[in-house]
């Protein structure tokens, strides 16, 4: 089978090989996918800068979620079977024509949702349940601030906080991305390209209101958001794309830096607190929860209580090209690569 690996660290247009490799067997628990395609996420872009801790030594797939046909389930597995169409979560090697996975991350989907959308429910969407229903309690009425709102788990979280009742403030880097949040109905819309966000959550009145942030950037935004919240408040951290602004070390520390530091004492005292949510360990750990995490969103989306942003689909022969996209966050919706 032919599988693209992450060869060496950099430029996507210099950091990727196809190389033909045996077909992966899966074991008791597992169900081997003959790939459809596969989706594209931040954390391959810091993967192949070299800014990722998880990633494996190189040469290493890379790749998180795959949508394709069960061809063979191990011996173990009960509520799958060969021939089903899944969407499912690899722990790497999804850049392949096929892959293994856990069969407790895998769920059936119909024929009409295309790779990108069944990527996005398998990644996006359920980072986004995990981290608006999981990690947190929201109620009707709350406060909530959204960084890259107009990205796959951003978009995810706003649709979720709506559900709830929830008063969304949003913030995204486009006027086309800033329409498409009214569209959903986002209260108070920000495009922090043109405006200081602080400065306009100050003229809002909403600074020190704030029940929940749900950020992705880190660095710098981690103070702003935690001096935003209200008591009880919660700021919920799913990412750092901050930190692969740059490859050079010491604007990576410096960026790591910004983050602050935070003694327990001060969450006591404010009764505020800083969530972190890290899929990979949840799925390492407590994989039941990726599984219901992925079955509610599926649901949702079946039963159309959240829609996803129409995403894109490329060849694999453009994978350096939607990298690089995915990189410079000139897109909006999920990525996907086809075989």
């Amino acid at each position: 089978m032919k599988a693209i690996f992450l060869k060496k660290f950099g430029k996507s247009t210099e950091a990727f090989e196809m190389r033909e490799v045996p077909k992966p067997e899966p074991s008791g628990g597992e169900v081997l996918i003959k790939v459809e395609g596969f989706g594209l996420n931040y954390a391959d872009v810091m993967a192949r800068l070299g800014l990722y801790d998880d990633c494996p030594k190189l040469p290493t797939v890379l790749g998180y979620d795959v949508v394709g046909r069960i061809e063979k389930v191990g011996k173990d597995v009960g509520h799958l079977k060969e021939g089903d169409r899944v969407l499912g979560l690899t722990r790497f090697g999804g850049y392949a024509e096929y892959a293994v996975a856990d069969a407790r991350v895998v769920s059936s989907i119909g024929d009409d949702v295309n790779i990108a959308d069944g990527a996005a429910l398998a990644t996006q969407l359920s980072t986004a349940y995990y981290a608006a229903y999981e990690a947190v309690n929201l109620f009707e009425g709350d406060l909530v601030l959204v960084h890259a709102a107009a990205g796959g788990v951003g978009n995810g979280i706003v649709q979720l906080c709506k559900l709830k009742g929830c008063k969304v403030i949003a913030t995204a880097g486009s006027d086309q991305k800033i329409e498409m949040l009214k569209k959903m109905g986002v209260d108070y819309p920000i495009n922090y390209r043109t405006e200081n966000y602080v400065d306009r959550i100050k003229e809002l009145g909403l600074h020190k209101k704030v029940d929940v942030v749900f950020d992705s950037i880190a660095g710098d935004n981690i103070g702003k958001g935690y001096k935003m919240l209200n008591a009880g408040g919660r700021l919920v951290m799913y990412g750092a794309s901050k930190l692969s602004e740059s490859t050079n070390k010491l604007i990576v520390l410096k960026n790591a830096l910004q983050f602050g530091i935070y003694h327990p004492a001060e969450f006591m005292m404010s009764s505020k607190s800083i969530l972190g949510v890290n899929m990979l360990r949840i799925a390492d750990n407590k994989p039941s929860i990726i599984q219901r995490c992925m079955t509610e969103v599926v649901s949702l989306y079946n039963n159309k209580k959240i829609q996803l942003i129409p995403g894109s689909i490329y060849g694999v022969d453009q994978l350096a090209e939607a990298h690089a996209m995915l990189e410079n966050r000139s897109t909006m919706g999920k990525l996907a690569i086809h075989w």
